[in-house]
């Protein structure tokens, strides 16, 4: 008997290093779209969009919608999750199928649950349809379930070849509108142009996945489904990730969709994940994307050392970096750079080296994760074979914990070095200069055959530069994610983690580059700068009353000569502002952060005594007013920024 009700659920507990962008569901949209006439009804829930616990939802979803197949799809991070959502499922009696990267690895695991059904393995299209229409998992490809006590693996199914024959997500079941924090005011949506990558990264879940081989849509396929993406957002502004683990595997097949997109001129910012090599070996595929908007680039830059890069089998080296940067940025483009820290043999010395070398490469994002042995993979095998990993709890593997014994390098130190790293990264100058890349971008869209970026100094510049208001809100912004993500993935320790990402932030790089680009030559500020006039404002982080690092800005009339971020604080300046950590403490049992705004604005307000500072903080808080009401005014016309 086939099932003919169907619900396809994502759990919450999706989340670290690797998940950061991946947000929709996209996998089960396509599933949804390959059984959809083969059912009589099917549904996809979002349980990271749900505001009712996973109990409540579930039971809520379960009442309504009546299936008689729930199929949940896990990573990782969502081991726990995924069994208590199957439970839920099999104390009413329903089916539960599990698939994603996690269930592959581990099928005997969770099939030792009894509350789990059957586990989809690898591409879940064709078993996943097999499986409904029969009713049961007897010879379906690709299929693991339970006789008994007995677990019976049924053969891999068979890669799908021809990815142009799968019909596009099922949108159209969609509940929620999904936003990316780093795409402010656009609406989000994911696109596949591939599928599996033909690297043989250790760490990597693809080379079992996929066999390291990768498979290609046809850009003309793609480019219909951008074009119904468009549609399905009636129009607006959007941002687009493409998921594929590599996107640049066939370089001509990218420069053919950059030739489309560019007939279309569509209002879309992209994110790609791609190899340095690629972006080293192929400047004009780099150029012709950028210039139609897949601008931004997240690269495994992985270690700049050759032994870490040479034991994971990564395939690159240090001046493929260099390379690859150089290209992405000559043309306004955003280069993003992961790298693993942890690693066997790794030194804390050396793991320190790391945001330096970022930014020495110029690299404009950067995420420095905790090596993480993942199930099925060939760093998991060597690991567990020298009896090194000692983590047993799999929602812990996320690339932000340490689950396995370190030579040189302690669990909790490996973890505060982490958040060290980031510090060291994230100063100022590296948001200044994303600004900086972002005009020359948006000068060269549509410059498929340019042979020179359009830059400062050419007729055809156009000032793009934000207004300090945009800016001030972005950074906001970034701040609140930031803190939301740590308190869902460091819990009790955040607060720990906070305090040393503040004693790591005092950087002269900052200064330098302040000085030698100004800051007035990114930001409008010209009318905020004639109101202030000349002054040394400081911002300045206590602990327990004591200075931590201070933000300084020295200002003329008429421009920044420069910004600094210094450890402890100095005298001499004209506006002061000081802020306490223990007011930015957050429970970190809470999904969002919750700060006493009121009390900190207090305390900023109050560090200015004397009629001079008053007098300096009233002129700063007439140009903060009047740039507010300018912000305000150009975001309810719809103009954005």
């Amino acid at each position: 008997m086939s099932f003919k009700r169907v619900l396809l659920v994502k759990p919450s507990g999706r989340h670290g290093i690797s998940f950061a962008f991946d947000i929709i569901p996209t996998g089960l949209e396509y599933i949804a779209a390959y059984i959809e006439k083969d059912v009589d009804e099917i549904n996809i829930i979002d349980l990271e969009m749900e505001s009712k616990s996973v109990q409540e939802a579930m039971e809520q979803y379960l009442d309504e919608l009546k299936p008689d197949l729930v199929g949940i799809s896990m990573s990782s991070t969502e081991h726990t999750e995924g069994l208590e959502i199957a439970e839920i499922a099999h104390k009413r009696g329903i089916a539960t199928a599990l698939g994603g990267y996690h269930p592959s690895a581990i099928p005997d695991e969770l099939l030792l649950h009894p509350q789990v059904d059957f586990i989809v393995r690898g591409e879940g299209e064709i078993a996943f349809k097999e499986l409904i229409i029969k009713g049961n998992a007897k010879d379906v490809k690709g299929i693991s379930y339970k006789e008994g006590s007995e677990i019976i693996h049924n053969p891999d199914q068979e890669f799908i070849e021809d990815l142009d024959s799968l019909p596009f997500p099922a949108r159209h079941l969609r509940r929620y509108k999904y936003y990316l924090s780093m795409a402010k005011g656009k609406e989000h949506d994911v696109i596949t142009t591939s599928r599996g990558c033909w690297g043989r990264c250790s760490f990597c879940c693809e080379p079992t996945m996929s066999g390291s081989i990768q498979r290609y849509r046809s850009p003309e396929n793609v480019m219909k489904e951008i074009l119904e993406i468009v549609k399905f957002h009636k129009g607006k502004m959007l941002s687009i990730e493409i998921t594929d683990p590599h996107f640049m595997g066939k370089p001509e097949l990218v420069e053919r969709l950059c030739e489309l997109l560019a007939k279309h001129k569509l209002d879309i910012g992209f994110i790609a994940k791609v190899r340095p090599d690629s972006m080293a070996k192929y400047p004009v595929a780099v150029r012709k994307m950028i210039g139609v908007g897949i601008a931004n680039f997240e690269m495994g830059i992985e270690s700049p050392n050759m032994k870490d890069l040479n034991d994971t089998a990564k395939g690159i080296n240090p001046g493929m970096h260099i390379t690859a940067v150089n290209n992405i940025k000559k043309w306004g483009g955003s280069a993003g750079g992961t790298f693993v820290i942890g690693l066997p043999g790794q030194t804390e010395e050396e793991i320190l080296r790391f945001p330096g070398y970022a930014k020495d490469l110029g690299i404009v994002s950067s995420a420095f994760g905790i090596a993480t042995p993942y199930p099925d993979t060939k760093f998991y095998e060597e690991l567990d074979a020298d009896g090194l990993i000692f983590e047993t709890d799999w929602n812990r593997f996320d690339e932000m914990h340490s689950v396995y014994k370190l030579e040189h390098i302690t669990s909790e130190r490996i973890e505060e070095l982490a958040s060290i790293c980031m510090a060291k990264f994230w100063t100022l100058d590296t948001f200044f200069e994303r600004e900086r890349l972002r005009i020359i971008k948006e000068n060269n869209m549509w410059t498929l055959d340019a042979k020179e970026p359009v830059t400062e100094g050419h007729k055809e510049f156009v000032d793009k530069r934000l207004s300090i208001m945009d800016f001030i809100m972005e950074r906001i912004d970034d701040m609140m994610f930031s803190m939301d993500a740590g308190t869902q993935l460091q819990g009790e320790n955040f607060n720990t983690h906070m305090l040393q990402f503040f004693e790591a932030s005092p950087d002269p790089s900052v200064r330098r580059y302040t000085e030698k680009v100004g800051v007035h030559t990114l930001i409008k500020m010209s009318k905020f700068l004639n109101i202030i006039g000349p002054q040394t404002i400081q911002l300045t982080m206590r602990s327990s009353g004591k200075p931590i690092a201070s933000w300084v800005i020295k200002t003329t009339k008429n421009i920044v000569d420069y910004v600094e971020v210094i450890p402890g604080k100095i005298d001499g300046t004209t506006i002061n502002f000081d802020a306490e950590l223990n007011d930015l403490k957050v429970n970190g049992q809470q999904k969002s952060s919750k700060i006493n705004n009121i009390k900190i604005v207090t305390k900023l307000l109050a560090s200015n005594k004397g009629i001079k500072r008053q007098l300096n903080l009233c002129k700063l808080i007439i140009a903060m007013s009047i740039e507010y009401i300018s912000y305000l005014r150009t975001k309810n016309n719809g103009k954005g920024s």
